[in-house]
């Protein structure tokens, strides 16, 4: 650790904690400070994202404390490094350019990215135009980020219509690829199938699965109904794909920074071209506010503030996301591998030993079930979680306005409640009826939830993302924690490998040994 950087932190560890009740107090213009709005055009005029950090324990001095160590950590130059197209994976030696497909970077990645999108464009297109036949159904293989970003992508934006019925399928267990099956007409169901290497074992595998089921129920050429979304299109074509149905996404695209890519092929067959447009142009609208954003003004840097004082500062081991919008049921589980996967390391990027805490356990759920089932220990258990909430002012819904009211009362008093505390006891004093408060939340408010604001949403957590890794010196782009027990599991389908005595007891109870 450089002497700027350990500075920086000796000087955040010295500074008071201060109870968030204190802090309202103390500043009257706190919510305008910790607040802000990132906006694009809409029909209407403009729309967006208000985030709303004032219920965290960032106050002045530990803003400037951070910002002296994003200074030291160089972000200006790490940022510029990741919209310029250079190379931040370091481990892998590739530069990480999922900006660019939606409009931001070096100007041959963009450019790359453009046609890209409008080779996509062209299959969508020819698709819902009937010339491959009718086709309703998509049945999407994937895993990781080649699954959970469509999945999510496709449940927010397809609620109320569905140009083409799209099935996710990403676990390697048969049960997950019957219930695809049993959903859809193999007569009108092409094949996506997601894997930027284009080997990865349990998608092949369920692609192979796929293949067999059209041509066992009358489709005369299988092949003919797959789509490969691959960084390797010479090993689709020898699969058997035929090339003008392989869509290729850049190496420098990493799986779960890949919805952008061809990897968002499924969301623009269910939704359409145009709205998968809007989806990149509301993350562009993150994107530039990122570029163009200095110190706490950056409200993805904000935010990756917050996480560091919480995880760094007051020892938080987890964080959590609560979406109270049906449509964001899927979010939790999108976060939980983009920054677990990206920023659960060990080491920095240059090899040695991370000084501390790194990323969060990420979980959460949706309002307002969770609140019957985890908020117990949110409010009165002896972990400190900070709780991010997410909802839309506009509804989903063309119910009784009363439904979508209750919703997000029920939200605002969540974070409301955390904070405040109390006891609930008449005359004050069970310690049972007791809720200590000062417990932070962060909302983001979107004024609706469609294409655009979804773009926006995922991007700006990308970029937190992304802040955290650099505060924290590491690299967000690589994923070895994921490969040593795939190895394993070949070790085992080759008959090799030496296994502790537990294992191999599991292995011959199996069958397997």
């Amino acid at each position: 650790m450089s002497d700027q950087i350990a500075t920086a932190w000796n000087r955040l560890k010295a500074l008071p904690q201060r109870s968030l009740q204190e802090l309202f107090a103390a500043d009257g213009a706190r919510v305008a400070a910790l607040s802000g709005r990132i906006e694009w055009p809409g029909e209407g005029g403009e729309t967006g994202i208000l985030f709303d950090w004032s219920k965290t324990h960032l106050d002045n001095e530990l803003l400037a404390a951070f910002e002296d160590l994003a200074q030291a950590c160089d972000f200006a130059g790490h940022r510029a490094k990741l919209l310029g197209g250079e190379i931040v994976n370091v481990t892998e030696g590739r530069a990480a350019t999922h900006p660019a497909m939606r409009g931001v970077g070096d100007a041959a990645d963009v450019e790359e990215g453009e046609a890209l999108l409008a080779r996509m464009g062209m299959l969508v297109e020819a698709i819902h135009g009937g010339e491959f036949g009718e086709i309703n159904h998509l049945i999407h293989i994937g895993i990781g980020g080649s699954a959970l970003g469509p999945a999510l992508a496709v449940d927010a934006l397809t609620r109320d219509l569905a140009l083409v019925d799209v099935h996710v399928v990403s676990n390697i267990d048969g049960v997950a690829l019957e219930e695809a099956f049993a959903a859809c007409n193999p007569a009108t169901t092409m094949i996506a199938v997601a894997s930027k290497t284009f080997t990865t074992i349990e998608t092949m595998t369920n692609a192979a699965s796929a293949l067999k089921w059209l041509a066992e129920n009358g489709v005369s050429d299988p092949s003919g109904r797959v789509v490969a979304l691959t960084a390797s299109p010479e090993k689709a074509v020898e699969w058997g794909v035929d090339e003008t149905r392989v869509l290729p996404f850049p190496e420098s695209v990493g799986g779960r920074y890949s919805l952008w890519s061809s990897i968002g092929f499924p969301v623009a067959l269910a939704v359409g071209m145009e709205d998968f447009v809007a989806m990149l142009a509301g993350a562009r609208a993150v994107d530039e506010h990122f570029r163009d954003n200095d110190g706490a003004a950056n409200l993805c840097l904000r935010a990756a503030l917050a996480d560091q004082y919480y995880a760094r500062l007051r020892g938080c081991q987890t964080r959590a996301c609560f979406a109270y919008d049906e449509r964001l049921g899927l979010l939790p589980d999108y976060l939980q591998q983009l920054e677990m996967e990206s920023n659960g390391k060990r080491v920095k990027a240059d090899g040695s030993p991370v000084a501390g805490p790194t990323a969060p356990i990420t979980w959460g759920g949706v309002g307002t079930d969770a609140q019957h089932a985890v908020f117990q220990l949110l409010h009165q258990g002896t972990h400190l979680v900070p709780v991010d909430f997410i909802a839309s002012i506009a509804p989903g819904d063309g119910l009784d306005p009363a439904h979508h009211a209750i919703l997000l009362t029920n939200c605002f008093a969540q974070g409301a409640a955390l904070m405040a505390g109390g006891n609930m006891a008449k005359d004050g004093k069970d310690p049972a009826r007791a809720f200590p408060g000062d417990r932070p939340s962060a909302t983001m408010l979107c004024d609706d939830l469609d294409a655009a604001t979804l773009g926006a949403l995922i991007a700006f957590h990308e970029h937190r993302t992304f802040a955290n890794a650099v505060l924290m010196q590491i690299n967000p782009f690589d994923q070895f924690g994921v490969e040593l027990g795939k190895k394993m599991a070949k070790d085992i389908e080759a008959g090799g490998g030496d296994f502790d005595p537990s294992t191999q007891g599991l292995l011959a109870r199996a069958g397997l040994a």
